[in-house]
């Protein structure tokens, strides 16, 4: 890379979020943030100033990495949106939990027979909202913070991880499988707005990583 990381302070979300039923339970998934803590180590090696926003993960975090621990999809908003306006670059790698329960009951919720019905509302869509707000700003100098998402699908990868770069205002996009979940390696394509397109082979989750710090630095 011809320029210097040093100085710059990268925003990551990591980590799947929870939200709760009741006391004892909750709605999540089965990320892991292996690829969050990736995404630091890399960042903080090339000297930039880390950030994460972290939902609930067994993996250690790594070390000199700023962490910033919430549970649910607010928390984890609330936490970025005080930081956007400071970042250089926001990496979206959480696994936000879409929807959270309709209403929360302050006592755990007995067992009974017959069915139990679950009303849902969606979550707030952080990486879209960041967009919005750079929409904003658009026609002027600056050009930060780039902004990256991952798109996970079961089917119609690339159409959609496309469609959410474009709808969301991203830079670029990793759009990857659920078989990335919990494993120490995946396989992901890096599409930019610019109109390329990288897929890059099965790699452990750092190496992956530095790909995407390496294509993030043509928008700096």
């Amino acid at each position: 890379m011809s320029f210097s990381w040093n100085g710059l302070h990268v925003l990551i979300t990591s980590g799947p979020t929870r939200e709760f039923l009741d006391p004892v339970r909750f709605i999540t998934n089965a990320s892991s943030g292996k690829m969050g803590w990736a995404l630091a180590e890399e960042a903080r090696r090339l000297g930039a100033r880390v950030t994460v926003v972290s939902g609930p993960v067994s993996t250690p975090a790594p070390e000199k990495v700023s962490v910033k621990w919430i549970e649910t999809a607010f928390e984890m908003r609330n936490q970025v949106l005080k930081m956007a306006k400071k970042a250089d670059i926001i990496i979206s790698a959480a696994a936000v939990t879409d929807w959270r329960p309709k209403k929360f009951s302050p006592s755990k919720i007995k067992r009974k027979k017959g069915e139990v019905r679950l009303s849902l509302l969606p979550n707030p869509d952080i990486i879209r909202e960041i967009g919005e707000i750079k929409k904003k700003k658009e026609g002027r100098p600056q050009r930060r913070p780039v902004l990256i998402g991952f798109s996970l699908e079961t089917n119609g990868l690339e159409r959609s991880s496309l469609k959410k770069m474009r709808e969301k205002n991203l830079d670029m996009i990793v759009a990857n499988s659920p078989a990335s979940l919990s494993s120490e390696k995946i396989r992901a394509t890096l599409f930019s707005k610019i109109g390329s397109k990288k897929k890059l082979p099965l790699l452990s989750k750092r190496l992956c990583a530095r790909k995407i710090l390496k294509e993030a630095g043509n928008f700096l």
